[in-house]
């Protein structure tokens, strides 16, 4: 998973530079919005799909009163009416592109997830097609200072609670479960009175492909184009996140 490791640490590095502080909170508001509706209510105590969508609004620094104000409007009779869906297709170089939305309007997200993928040397595939090539896993970001237990201590603790592998940062502890342990992960971290940086289940590709360094920097201006998009949650890919393309993205930052 090293490669994965990378593209998150090109993510958290580049969204500490830029300006899209709004787009990371619209993200999280339609995280609650949609945990509120399918999770069981409003009430963080009893909805556990909530208490991680705060957690994660937290994480990109969003006010206690924004969080709080986004809560009141999802349990309300006005509440956005906010479905997920999926696409998948592939890009230049037959790189596998995965893209998660949350949407008022699926007519509008399939027609701009359409229109980035075609004009930028890609093609939209059917919805399973490509299943098979990531690994849907659960995957918690804990940041170091917010650990007080000996790391091989805590190590054997989530094991326990449905850890099956561990990504060793400076500054953060990645950790990995299956699909079906994320709920039991959730819980033992808050057994262990630990609060994550980021949690949700993410698709981790299960081979990757390295591509020439200006191949693979059109391969993440395309991934940018969705991300940009406002429907736009999630967007997965099997590219080889290489030494040499962070340089090359880093220098042109």
């Amino acid at each position: 998973m090293a490669g994965h490791s990378k593209w998150a640490n090109i993510k958290h590095r580049k969204g500490a530079q830029d300006k899209k502080r709004a787009k990371e909170f619209t993200r999280a508001i339609k995280d609650i919005s949609v945990a509120v509706k399918e999770g069981g209510g409003a009430d963080p105590e009893s909805n556990p799909s909530l208490r991680n969508a705060i957690a994660n609004a937290k994480g990109v620094n969003m006010p206690k009163d924004t969080i709080q104000r986004a809560i009141k409007k999802a349990s309300g009779a006005d509440a956005e009416n906010y479905e997920t869906v999926t696409f998948e297709g592939y890009g230049p170089n037959g790189i596998a592109i995965f893209v998660e939305c949350t949407t008022d309007n699926t007519n509008r997200t399939v027609a701009s997830v359409r229109s980035i993928f075609s004009k930028n040397g890609g093609s939209l595939g059917t919805n399973g097609s490509l299943e098979f090539l990531f690994d849907h896993k659960g995957v918690f970001t804990i940041a170091k200072e917010n650990i007080t237990l000996n790391l091989e201590e805590l190590e054997l603790e989530l094991i326990d609670g449905g850890a099956t592998s561990f990504e060793n940062e400076t500054d953060f502890l990645r950790v990995y479960t299956d699909f079906n342990d994320f709920g039991k992960m959730n819980q033992k971290l808050e057994d262990l009175s630990i609060e994550t940086k980021n949690a949700g289940l993410q698709r981790i590709p299960l081979n990757t492909t390295e591509l020439p360094v200006e191949d693979a920097i059109k391969i993440m201006n395309l991934i940018e184009k969705f991300e940009d998009d406002d429907d736009v949650q999630n967007v997965y890919h099997t590219l080889e996140i290489t030494d040499e393309l962070i340089e090359a993205l880093n220098e042109g930052q």
